[in-house]
């Protein structure tokens, strides 16, 4: 049995970035000055089932839009910790971690440029990022996805969670 393996039985909490990891990393901007981003339902039911299941699902993220917020909302997601300056995402997760008294090898985080490096690169937790992560990240992480962000790398990492501890569907 694997090293990952085992620390994937562990995991209670997921936290996930949203642009390059809940999305493809596209901002399409309208004509009316709106911008909106585009989710994969894969990732969406996975979350959902992940919180139905009893794990904490987190998103930190430097953007703060109103319908990013509501999409996450309508997944039950409940802690958003959005806005604010990339380089000051490690605040919000050692907040997180502490409000919560999280264990933090029972994290897992997704992350997949440079403002998740910081959080990536802490040894107790298991770091993840999609395949298309920037090189640094993926050098970093203890697993990369063979899934794009945007495309199913949410729900893999949460499938691999979750048959790691028996809990995925069973047929």
């Amino acid at each position: 049995m694997s090293d990952l393996f085992n620390r994937f039985k562990r995991v209670k909490t997921f936290i996930f970035d949203v642009d390059g990891v809940l999305t493809d990393g596209s901002v399409n901007a309208l004509d009316s000055g709106e911008c909106f981003r585009t989710f994969y339902i894969h990732d969406a039911y996975a979350i959902q089932h992940a919180i139905r299941t009893g794990f904490h699902v987190a998103i930190i993220s430097a953007a703060n839009t109103e319908g990013v917020r509501k999409w996450l909302t309508i997944l039950t997601v409940k802690d958003l910790f959005m806005g604010g300056p990339n380089d000051q995402k490690i605040n919000a997760y050692l907040g997180f971690l502490t409000r919560d008294s999280l264990q933090e090898e029972e994290v897992l985080y997704m992350g997949d440029d440079i403002p998740d490096y910081e959080i990536l690169r802490r040894p107790a937790l298991v770091s993840t990022c999609p395949a298309d992560a920037v090189d640094e990240v993926q050098a970093t992480c203890d697993y990369v996805s063979p899934k794009i962000g945007g495309r199913g790398a949410v729900r893999d990492v949460i499938e691999q969670v979750m048959k790691a501890q028996s809990v995925w569907f069973n047929g």
